[in-house]
């Protein structure tokens, strides 16, 4: 129990200390964390436990999801209560957690290409691509100044925003179901992406 304690603060100690880059710019920030996401994916003697929390810090640091929640609800933000725009903020957070920290620990030494970053005034936006053996992956993050570091409030993967796609989805179900129908939609959905592979196979 104290080699995993210990095992989670260094691995968190790291990370962050990445993740808060000393160089201002956007393309530095945002490769401080991607740096800190293979650094951790690389240590494969970290259980499964250790691994995914350190995972959450080091995403949870450059993404803002209390941005990108109220951007996928649009108009719907302001019609929900203070009550529902928070679980709602808890819910899609866990769902973009649930959703991609299992992709992203399919990694198996992909390279990161940094294109180039465009800033003006408090937004940016770097490009990437993650170059596999097979196929180039374009990239695009979308990030806000906040507190003296950039967060990302989208990302475009193929040219597909990860934002315009839930927008679209989200705000069909409010339409025809409602706010509450949604929430619970998203509950659902959630811990389906957390049962065991095995669970989730028809017999």
């Amino acid at each position: 129990m104290l080699k995993k304690t210990l095992s989670i603060v260094l691995v968190l100690f790291f990370c962050c200390r990445i993740a808060e880059a000393a160089d201002p710019s956007p393309l530095t920030q945002m490769k401080g964390t991607v740096d800190a996401v293979i650094g951790i994916l690389k240590q494969k003697d970290l259980d499964r436990d250790v691994r995914r929390a350190a995972l959450r810090k080091v995403i949870r640091k450059r993404f803002d999801f209390h941005s990108m929640s109220q951007r996928t609800l649009a108009m719907n933000w302001r019609k929900a209560t203070p009550g529902q725009q928070e679980q709602f903020v808890k819910l899609f957070t866990e769902l973009l957690e649930a959703t991609y920290i299992g992709r992203i620990e399919t990694y198996h030494n992909e390279r990161v290409v940094y294109d180039k970053e465009r800033i003006r005034k408090k937004k940016a936006i770097v490009e990437t691509h993650i170059i596999t053996p097979s196929v180039k992956i374009p990239i695009t993050y979308r990030l806000h100044l906040r507190g003296g570091q950039w967060r990302v409030y989208d990302v475009v993967v193929e040219e597909v925003s990860l934002i315009r796609n839930f927008r679209s989805s989200y705000r069909d179900i409010v339409k025809q179901e409602g706010f509450p129908a949604l929430l619970l939609k998203m509950e659902a959905k959630i811990e389906e992406l957390k049962k065991p592979k095995e669970t989730k196979r028809s017999s």
